[in-house]
């Protein structure tokens, strides 16, 4: 049975939550005084990229006929990261630099416009 084109956004998922998560362990978690996040926010929000990697490898690997579903839900979850570091951002707000506020609001994008995405082609007939 020859699998959905789309059913490869878990792939591009994987990737941005592998890339998240290494940027958010390693280059903005390393460097609080450049970002102003605190460091074990960022690892806490890696941690979670690593999940969501996870998630979507296994779902592009194992799920067949119903990946519809498991798109929906990688969305919501995308969704719901982006709600998360709103909150953290608002939290910590005054110690954040403007290369900190860019990252995060670039990453909220991103992820925002993805799940987006996501949930038009879960949609699809």
């Amino acid at each position: 049975m020859k699998l959905p084109h789309s059913k490869k956004l878990f792939l591009i998922d994987t990737l941005g939550a592998f890339i998240s998560m290494i940027l958010l362990g390693l280059v903005v978690g390393g460097d609080e005084p450049f970002f102003g996040m605190p460091t074990e926010t960022c690892y806490f929000l890696a941690f979670l990229a690593g999940i969501f990697m996870v998630y979507s490898l296994l779902s592009y690997a194992f799920v067949k006929a119903l990946w519809k579903k498991f798109l929906r839900g990688i969305a919501i979850i995308n969704l719901s990261y982006c709600v998360l570091t709103v909150i953290l951002l608002v939290i910590h707000s005054e110690s954040l630099s403007v290369w900190g506020w860019g990252y995060f609001v670039g990453e909220i994008i991103i992820v925002t416009g993805l799940a987006l995405f996501e949930f038009r082609i879960s949609k699809e007939k």
